[in-house]
């Protein structure tokens, strides 16, 4: 009986989220080393008034070694419902893939959306990007350090999500990298690595705007880069402030499969008060 009750929930959660949306699956946005395909998942409101709509890339998070796009197509057509165009990336996981790599193809798929926005009715000057746990760690680094070759003023804002390695060096001097969880291989024994892939390092007046999520309950560890993050940051946006929330990292991104969800109004909040 119990069974039965959560999956009519399910269906009936899922009938809401995903009525009102259009989805396009599995579509390539660049090659890996390997020259694999690398695919992603759009999804736009069903009826489009405004053919100028603003655009979310979101990046998945799964300790840079476990994740689907296809896992978050809820999140993405949830998005979708508040008159938005999403952008759902997968990316080559570890060990097939080291950050760097990882953080390639996320540059690839930034650049891929604002070539292709208005094929799907968005805005190629209004283009944000969020991110969750490891997620938070490849988008920022695309997007801030200028070795991915994004140009200035391409992202329009970042929302970040219980964003882990966003000042992983800090982190990997204190507990290097090790083989549990492909560490070793994400990240190297290289230090300079270590740094290049820290978002903190790149912050500068060309940053974009930041809107930060912290759960309350989220593991020490992206507590203290989320502390360290937001000290430097506001140096130069005074003005930002963590949105603490009273959960676990997980349920941060879980969150996002309810449509009834608060945060869609506070990105969507956020994306209109971005000039």
């Amino acid at each position: 009986m119990q069974k039965s009750i959560i999956t009519l929930f399910l269906f009936a959660l899922m009938i809401i989220s995903c009525k009102p949306t259009m989805a396009y699956k599995d579509i390539s946005y660049t090659k890996n080393h390997k020259g694999e395909d690398v695919k992603l998942n759009i999804f736009t409101p069903k009826k489009i008034k405004d053919k100028n709509l603003p655009v979310l890339i979101f990046v998945y998070g799964g300790n840079w070694n476990t994740g689907n796009k296809n896992k978050y197509n809820l999140l993405g057509r949830n998005f979708a419902r508040k008159n938005m165009v999403v952008v759902i990336p997968d990316y080559t996981l570890s060990p097939n893939a080291d950050v760097n790599e990882m953080t390639e193809e996320i540059a690839s798929a930034i650049q891929f959306t604002k070539a292709n926005a208005k094929k799907y009715h968005g805005n190629p000057e209004r283009i944000f990007i969020s991110g969750h746990s490891a997620g938070g760690q490849l988008s920022t680094s695309a997007v801030m350090n200028p070795k991915y070759g994004i140009p200035e003023k391409t992202i329009s804002g970042i929302i970040l999500i219980d964003g882990a390695g966003i000042d992983m060096k800090n982190y990997l001097q204190k507990y290097p990298p090790t083989a549990e969880d492909n560490y070793d291989i994400t990240w190297s024994k290289d230090p300079e690595k270590w740094k290049q892939a820290s978002s903190i390092y790149f912050i500068n007046e060309k940053t974009p705007p930041f809107m930060i999520y912290l759960g309350k309950k989220t593991y020490p560890s992206i507590k203290i880069a989320n502390e360290n993050f937001l000290k430097a940051l506001k140096t130069l946006q005074p003005d930002v402030k963590p949105i603490m929330l009273n959960k676990k990292h997980v349920p941060m991104v879980l969150q996002y499969f309810l449509p009834w969800s608060k945060r869609f109004d506070e990105a969507v909040n956020f994306m209109e008060s971005v000039k």
